[in-house]
Protein backbone atom coordinates (compact mmCIF):
# COMPACT_ATOMS: atom_id res chain seq x y z
CA UNK A 1 0.00 0.00 0.00
CA UNK A 2 1.69 3.36 -0.90
CA UNK A 3 2.05 6.12 1.58
CA UNK A 4 0.00 8.68 0.47
CA UNK A 5 -3.23 5.65 1.00
CA UNK A 6 -1.60 4.49 4.12
CA UNK A 7 -1.81 8.49 5.33
CA UNK A 8 -5.78 9.01 3.20
CA UNK A 9 -6.97 5.83 6.12
CA UNK A 10 -4.90 7.21 8.94
CA UNK A 11 -6.73 10.68 8.74
CA UNK A 12 -10.29 8.98 8.05
CA UNK A 13 -9.98 6.52 10.86
CA UNK A 14 -12.45 7.12 13.77
CA UNK A 15 -11.06 9.14 16.90
CA UNK A 16 -9.23 6.90 19.02
CA UNK A 17 -11.03 5.22 22.18
CA UNK A 18 -8.26 5.68 25.33
CA UNK A 19 -7.26 3.92 28.09
CA UNK A 20 -4.67 4.45 30.68
CA UNK A 21 -2.62 2.63 32.63
CA UNK A 22 -0.71 3.18 35.48
CA UNK A 23 2.04 0.92 38.11
CA UNK A 24 1.06 1.43 41.65
CA UNK A 25 3.32 3.80 43.14
CA UNK A 26 3.68 4.85 46.90
CA UNK A 27 5.51 8.00 48.31
CA UNK A 28 9.19 8.34 47.57
CA UNK A 29 9.96 5.43 45.85
CA UNK A 30 11.98 7.08 43.11
CA UNK A 31 13.15 3.89 40.86
CA UNK A 32 16.66 4.18 39.64
CA UNK A 33 17.98 2.15 36.33
CA UNK A 34 20.40 2.84 33.26
CA UNK A 35 22.51 5.90 35.39
CA UNK A 36 19.81 7.68 36.37
CA UNK A 37 17.03 7.83 38.88
CA UNK A 38 12.95 8.54 37.32
CA UNK A 39 10.21 10.26 39.13
CA UNK A 40 6.28 9.52 37.73
CA UNK A 41 2.55 10.78 37.70
CA UNK A 42 1.12 8.44 35.78
CA UNK A 43 -2.69 7.70 34.65
CA UNK A 44 -2.43 3.83 32.89
CA UNK A 45 -4.98 1.25 32.43
CA UNK A 46 -4.74 -2.19 31.69
CA UNK A 47 -6.48 -3.08 28.30
CA UNK A 48 -5.93 -4.81 25.21
CA UNK A 49 -6.22 -1.89 22.63
CA UNK A 50 -4.77 -0.91 18.88
CA UNK A 51 -4.21 2.66 19.64
CA UNK A 52 -4.74 6.04 21.74
CA UNK A 53 -4.95 9.16 21.98
CA UNK A 54 -4.45 11.97 24.37
CA UNK A 55 -4.36 15.77 24.37
CA UNK A 56 -1.27 17.46 27.18
CA UNK A 57 -0.01 20.63 28.14
CA UNK A 58 3.40 21.70 26.53
CA UNK A 59 5.87 23.48 28.88
CA UNK A 60 9.59 24.47 29.51
CA UNK A 61 10.27 22.37 32.48
CA UNK A 62 13.54 24.01 34.34
CA UNK A 63 16.16 21.29 33.93
CA UNK A 64 19.23 21.01 35.50
CA UNK A 65 20.30 17.58 34.65
CA UNK A 66 18.68 14.80 32.77
CA UNK A 67 15.22 15.39 31.43
CA UNK A 68 11.76 16.18 32.17
CA UNK A 69 8.71 15.00 29.76
CA UNK A 70 5.49 13.77 29.15
CA UNK A 71 4.24 11.18 26.47
CA UNK A 72 1.52 8.25 25.98
CA UNK A 73 2.93 4.62 26.03
CA UNK A 74 1.86 1.35 24.95
CA UNK A 75 3.12 -1.15 25.72
CA UNK A 76 2.80 -4.95 25.80
CA UNK A 77 1.86 -6.94 29.59
CA UNK A 78 5.64 -7.97 29.90
CA UNK A 79 6.52 -4.51 28.92
CA UNK A 80 9.18 -6.26 26.43
CA UNK A 81 7.58 -4.06 23.14
CA UNK A 82 6.75 -0.20 23.50
CA UNK A 83 5.78 2.37 21.64
CA UNK A 84 5.97 5.97 22.97
CA UNK A 85 5.52 9.67 21.48
CA UNK A 86 5.36 12.71 23.69
CA UNK A 87 7.65 15.86 24.00
CA UNK A 88 10.96 16.68 25.92
CA UNK A 89 13.25 18.62 27.57
CA UNK A 90 16.50 17.04 27.10
CA UNK A 91 19.71 19.01 26.55
CA UNK A 92 21.77 15.73 26.15
CA UNK A 93 19.65 14.64 23.46
CA UNK A 94 18.28 17.83 21.66
CA UNK A 95 21.33 20.36 22.45
CA UNK A 96 19.02 22.89 23.93
CA UNK A 97 16.16 23.48 26.82
CA UNK A 98 13.23 23.70 24.81
CA UNK A 99 10.28 21.25 24.52
CA UNK A 100 10.65 18.98 21.73
CA UNK A 101 8.53 16.37 20.21
CA UNK A 102 10.02 12.94 20.34
CA UNK A 103 9.74 9.17 19.62
CA UNK A 104 10.72 6.04 21.46
CA UNK A 105 10.63 2.24 21.01
CA UNK A 106 11.59 -1.06 22.75
CA UNK A 107 12.41 -4.46 20.91
CA UNK A 108 12.65 -7.73 23.56
CA UNK A 109 13.38 -5.47 26.17
CA UNK A 110 16.01 -3.51 25.16
CA UNK A 111 16.41 0.23 24.63
CA UNK A 112 16.68 2.06 21.24
CA UNK A 113 16.93 5.72 20.41
CA UNK A 114 15.25 8.85 20.15
CA UNK A 115 13.81 9.81 17.11
CA UNK A 116 15.56 6.77 14.86
CA UNK A 117 16.38 3.08 15.32
CA UNK A 118 13.83 2.57 12.67
CA UNK A 119 11.60 4.54 12.96
CA UNK A 120 9.97 6.25 9.50
CA UNK A 121 9.58 9.37 9.05
CA UNK A 122 6.41 10.28 6.66
CA UNK A 123 5.80 14.26 7.20
CA UNK A 124 7.76 17.11 5.72
CA UNK A 125 5.67 19.56 8.48
CA UNK A 126 5.84 17.78 11.37
CA UNK A 127 9.48 15.91 12.03
CA UNK A 128 10.06 14.16 15.21
CA UNK A 129 12.55 16.26 17.25
CA UNK A 130 10.99 19.22 16.38
CA UNK A 131 10.84 22.10 18.79
CA UNK A 132 7.18 22.46 19.88
CA UNK A 133 5.21 25.40 21.46
CA UNK A 134 5.84 25.40 24.95
CA UNK A 135 2.11 26.76 27.09
CA UNK A 136 -0.01 25.39 24.25
CA UNK A 137 -1.89 21.97 24.30
CA UNK A 138 -1.08 19.15 21.59
CA UNK A 139 -2.44 15.89 20.67
CA UNK A 140 -0.55 12.99 20.60
CA UNK A 141 -1.96 9.58 19.24
CA UNK A 142 -0.46 6.48 18.83
CA UNK A 143 -2.22 3.85 16.12
CA UNK A 144 -1.54 -0.02 15.02
CA UNK A 145 -2.23 0.32 11.17
CA UNK A 146 -1.25 -2.59 8.74
CA UNK A 147 1.03 -4.07 11.41
CA UNK A 148 2.87 -1.03 11.77
CA UNK A 149 2.82 1.37 14.98
CA UNK A 150 1.99 5.17 13.57
CA UNK A 151 2.26 8.03 15.53
CA UNK A 152 0.47 11.30 15.37
CA UNK A 153 1.20 15.07 16.56
CA UNK A 154 -2.58 17.17 15.85
CA UNK A 155 -4.05 14.80 14.39
CA UNK A 156 -0.95 14.35 11.72
CA UNK A 157 0.76 11.21 10.93
CA UNK A 158 4.45 11.98 11.03
CA UNK A 159 5.64 8.23 10.66
CA UNK A 160 5.94 5.21 12.27
CA UNK A 161 7.82 2.28 13.61
CA UNK A 162 7.49 -0.96 11.27
CA UNK A 163 5.53 -4.09 12.48
CA UNK A 164 8.70 -5.93 11.16
CA UNK A 165 10.91 -4.34 14.23
CA UNK A 166 9.29 -6.73 16.31
CA UNK A 167 9.07 -9.72 13.88
CA UNK A 168 4.97 -8.45 13.60
CA UNK A 169 4.22 -10.02 17.09
CA UNK A 170 3.33 -6.60 18.32
CA UNK A 171 0.11 -5.52 17.07
CA UNK A 172 -2.46 -4.54 20.32
CA UNK A 173 -1.10 -3.50 23.46
CA UNK A 174 -2.00 -4.94 27.08
CA UNK A 175 -1.36 -1.31 29.16
CA UNK A 176 -1.77 2.11 27.57
CA UNK A 177 -0.08 4.94 30.49
CA UNK A 178 0.30 9.05 29.67
CA UNK A 179 2.91 10.37 32.45
CA UNK A 180 5.44 13.03 33.28
CA UNK A 181 8.77 12.34 34.05
CA UNK A 182 11.89 13.41 35.25
CA UNK A 183 15.21 11.99 35.65
CA UNK A 184 18.40 12.99 36.95
CA UNK A 185 21.62 11.02 38.02
CA UNK A 186 20.42 11.45 42.28
CA UNK A 187 17.74 10.59 44.09
CA UNK A 188 16.58 13.55 44.72
CA UNK A 189 16.04 15.72 41.79
CA UNK A 190 15.57 19.90 41.58
CA UNK A 191 14.30 19.47 37.79
CA UNK A 192 10.04 20.84 37.28
CA UNK A 193 7.83 18.08 36.03
CA UNK A 194 5.02 20.34 33.44
CA UNK A 195 5.44 23.66 34.02
CA UNK A 196 6.87 23.68 38.02
CA UNK A 197 3.60 23.68 39.18
CA UNK A 198 2.20 21.19 41.68
CA UNK A 199 -0.47 19.18 40.12
CA UNK A 200 -2.49 19.34 42.96
CA UNK A 201 -2.68 23.26 42.56
CA UNK A 202 -4.36 25.94 40.23
CA UNK A 203 -2.30 26.27 36.57
CA UNK A 204 -0.83 22.95 36.68
CA UNK A 205 0.11 20.92 33.22
CA UNK A 206 -2.66 18.82 32.44
CA UNK A 207 -3.11 15.27 30.26
CA UNK A 208 -6.57 14.86 29.13
CA UNK A 209 -9.45 13.53 25.98
CA UNK A 210 -8.13 10.16 26.75
CA UNK A 211 -9.23 7.84 24.20
CA UNK A 212 -8.57 3.86 22.78
CA UNK A 213 -9.20 2.45 19.87
CA UNK A 214 -9.70 -1.26 19.40
CA UNK A 215 -9.99 -1.37 22.91
CA UNK A 216 -11.72 -4.46 25.21
CA UNK A 217 -12.66 -1.92 27.61
CA UNK A 218 -14.09 1.72 28.64
CA UNK A 219 -10.90 4.45 29.15
CA UNK A 220 -10.89 4.84 32.66
CA UNK A 221 -8.05 6.40 34.17
CA UNK A 222 -5.53 5.23 37.04
CA UNK A 223 -3.45 7.95 38.68
CA UNK A 224 -0.32 8.16 40.97
CA UNK A 225 2.80 9.24 41.38
CA UNK A 226 6.29 7.92 43.26
CA UNK A 227 7.41 11.08 44.67
CA UNK A 228 4.27 12.82 45.54
CA UNK A 229 5.77 14.85 47.98
CA UNK A 230 8.00 16.86 44.66
CA UNK A 231 5.28 15.81 42.47
CA UNK A 232 1.69 15.23 42.31
CA UNK A 233 -1.86 14.78 40.28
CA UNK A 234 -5.08 16.70 41.01
CA UNK A 235 -8.48 17.02 39.46
CA UNK A 236 -8.26 13.62 38.40
CA UNK A 237 -11.12 12.34 36.29
CA UNK A 238 -12.06 8.81 34.35
CA UNK A 239 -9.89 11.13 31.53
CA UNK A 240 -7.74 13.51 32.67
CA UNK A 241 -5.64 14.92 35.25
CA UNK A 242 -3.13 17.41 36.14
CA UNK A 243 0.37 17.00 36.86
CA UNK A 244 3.74 18.59 38.18
CA UNK A 245 5.99 20.07 40.72
CA UNK A 246 9.39 21.90 41.29
CA UNK A 247 11.18 18.74 42.80
CA UNK A 248 12.63 18.96 46.11
CA UNK A 249 14.51 22.36 46.02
Amino acid sequence: MSRRRILTALSAAPALALALLLPAQSAHATTCWYGSCFSYVSGQQEVSATGASVTMTQATPQVTGGHSLQELALRTDDRSAIVEVGWTVDPAVNGDYQPHLFVYHWVDNQTSCYNGCGFVPASSSVRAGMTVRSGTSATFTIANYGGDWWVYYNNQAFGYFPGSLWSGRFTAAQNVSAFGEVADSGQTSCDDMGNGQYGSGSGASAISGYQVYGASAAPYLSVSATDPGRYNSGHVTATSFTLGGPGAC
